[in-house]
């Protein structure tokens, strides 16, 4: 498994305008795009050539629900980008790792990803990414 970069670093929020005042009015981060992914809108701002992601759930079924009721708004979890997230969850598999998801299932941006379960990962929650480029989140609503 090739990882190629922190991708991202993810943070719930529990309303976006807000958090947005902050991380683009006050640190002058611009935000690339917005999209809703599996109840949860999210928002990516571009640090060099990692993203900060901010999340924020729509419905009781997003992930982010469930977590914002244990945690709040806090950091959630890192993603890594890998080259081959296929080839990623076989090598993973057979050193024993447990996957929250062992298949590929759509992300932010239209990757594809997977998460780790944090039992197997000293209590971090990581994201493995296959983005696509160039980025082009659907259905997205650049800002």
């Amino acid at each position: 498994m090739k990882i190629k970069r922190l991708e991202h670093v993810a943070i719930t929020v529990k309303d976006m305008d807000r958090a947005r005042k902050t991380w683009v009015d006050v640190l002058g981060i611009a935000q690339e795009y917005e999209e809703e992914v599996q109840e949860t809108r999210l928002a990516m701002l571009p640090v060099g050539e990692t993203y900060i992601e901010l999340l924020q759930a729509v419905g009781p079924n997003s992930p982010v629900h469930g977590w914002m009721e244990k945690a709040g708004e806090s950091l959630w979890h890192l993603c890594f980008e890998v080259e081959d997230i296929d080839e990623a969850v076989v090598e993973l598999k057979g050193k024993g790792v447990k996957l929250l998801n062992e298949v590929p299932r759509p992300g932010h941006g239209g990757s594809r990803i997977v998460f780790l379960d944090p039992a197997s990962t000293g209590n971090v929650l990581i994201e493995l990414a296959e983005v696509l480029r160039p980025l082009s989140p659907s259905p997205a609503r650049r800002v």
